[in-house]
């Protein structure tokens, strides 16, 4: 699954989306570092993905996960994809992600 290009300003983001309702549960970017409060210049490569608004403060006190960029921060958070959050999370907070955006029939 490669993502769709919506954004011509951005070539690098990409939308992943369902099928059936073409709702997002995931945004793939690079972004400044300084967008998320980061030291020092340059890029960092994030997604990001919807979640359980009752665990959106837990999920933030981790390392690498940040309020959401550019999204409502009350749904939605980034991940840093730079190595400081584990593979494993990564697929969780995709599969809630998915799991929250899929349609009743899916």
């Amino acid at each position: 699954m490669d993502g769709e290009r919506l954004f011509a300003k951005y070539p690098s983001f990409r939308v992943f989306r369902h099928g059936s309702n073409r709702k997002w549960f995931a945004v793939v970017m690079v972004i400044p570092k300084e967008k998320l409060g980061l030291p020092g210049g340059g890029e960092i490569h994030v997604v990001n993905v919807k979640s359980d608004p009752r665990l959106i403060g837990s999920f933030r006190e981790e390392k690498g996960i940040y309020p959401a960029y550019h999204m409502s921060k009350a749904h939605w958070l980034t991940v840093a994809l730079d190595g400081t959050v584990e593979a494993d999370k990564i697929r969780f907070l995709l599969d809630i992600s998915y799991d929250l955006t899929k349609g009743r029939k899916e």
